[in-house]
This record gives C-alpha cells, structure tokens and sequence, in this order.
C-alpha cells in the first residue's frame, strides 16, 4: 500500500496526479521498469509521450489500470482464456493485448484495434490511476533503442528536464519488462518474453506459443 512508502513519496504522487491533469508527463516507479505517464485520454500530452521517447507514431501505447475489473472497460472482448491469466499474473507484469472498446482513442492504439493493458503489481501507478480516475499510458522510462530504467537517476540521466516529474520510488524490484502476450485469438501468443517466463506461463496455459513459431 502507498501508506508503506515515506511522506515525501506520497507527496510526489500527489504532486504526479495534478501534474498528470495538466497534461504533464511524469516519471514513475513500476513492478518492472520505471515508467513514463500521462493521461491516455489527452491526446496533446500522449503526443508528448511520442516526442519525449522518440517512439515511432505507429507503435502503440500501452495502459496501465489500477483493477483488473477495468479491462472490460477498455477492452470490447476478454476471453475465458484472457481472464485466466489476468487471475494469474495481474496485478503483475504481465501485459495483455486485447480487442480494443470504443472508449480507447486512436492515437492510443496508433489506429489499431488492439489494445495493450496492465495491472501493475506496485502502489505508486495503482495510486496515480486511482487518483486520475482513469487509465494512465504506462511505457517504460526509456528513449527509444535505449535500455529501460531501473531508478529514478537513470531516467534523469536519459530524459533530463523533459520529463515534468520523476518519482523516487527507489530501484524497481523486478528489473525487467513485463512480458506481452496477445490474447485476441483462439491461441495466446507471446510477443515479448520479460518478467514472465514462457515455463511460467505453460503451467497456466499450455497451447501458448511464441509470434515467432508462426
């Protein structure tokens, strides 16, 4: 729980949470990886995510939900097999691709039909969607083609004043990006093997595969 972590962290996310409803872009403490947020749907700060991390206009960004009873929200179709390893591994690092709801702008899915949704395992994201009152873009504190971000000085040291906060929330206790799995099939596909191993995720579904067996 956020009341675990000293004062001037809470301070810091209420700090992050104004700053995210101004269209800021804010540093933060994951499960995985630091992440970089704004509010999904304002679209002249997920704008700024593009800019900030030099991402491509046509990769998508991801969500970050504060419950898992969310993804029906942004999410049109949640198979059996989707909810499966949401009760499994979320909250946590995995990250599922879905069939995108209506509610889901398309500068967010780069105007796609998917969606990629997370339920971090950590109070200080959980705390600023909460605070928000809505899903925040969650994608790791990284330029583009560099490595991800495990404290607060690495994200300073690539990102400097371009990013309107950092949280300190120490350094991440996983290390590694969350593992990306497709779930808008009959098969779950894996698109990125992180936190989450393949072995791991065969002992829940074994008809999981790699995109690149395709």
């Amino acid at each position: 729980m956020l009341e675990e972590f000293p004062l001037y962290i809470r301070r810091q996310v209420e700090e992050g949470i104004s700053i995210l409803k101004r269209g800021g872009v804010i540093a933060f403490p994951t499960d995985t990886v630091y992440g970089l947020g704004v509010w999904s749907t304002f679209q002249e700060a997920v704008e700024k995510i593009y800019q900030v991390k030099r991402r491509p206009r046509n990769l998508p960004l991801p969500l970050l939900l504060a419950d898992v009873s969310q993804i029906g929200e942004v999410a049109c179709t949640v198979s059996p097999v989707a909810l499966l390893l949401a009760s499994r591994f979320l909250p946590g690092a995995l990250t599922m691709v879905l069939h995108k709801s209506e509610r889901v702008p398309d500068f967010i899915s780069a105007g796609g039909t998917t969606v990629a949704v997370r339920v971090p395992a950590h109070p200080v994201p959980i705390a600023l969607t909460k605070g928000l009152g809505a899903p925040i873009v969650g994608t790791s504190a990284n330029r583009s083609g560099k490595r991800s971000s495990l404290t607060a000085e690495e994200v300073y040291s690539q990102f400097g004043n371009d990013v309107d906060l950092i949280i300190d929330g120490g350094r991440c206790p996983g290390g590694k990006e969350s593992t990306i799995v497709e779930v808008t099939g009959e098969v779950p596909v894996v698109l990125r093997e992180g936190a989450i191993s393949m072995e791991e995720l065969r002992r829940v579904y074994r008809s999981i595969r790699f995109k690149e067996g395709d």
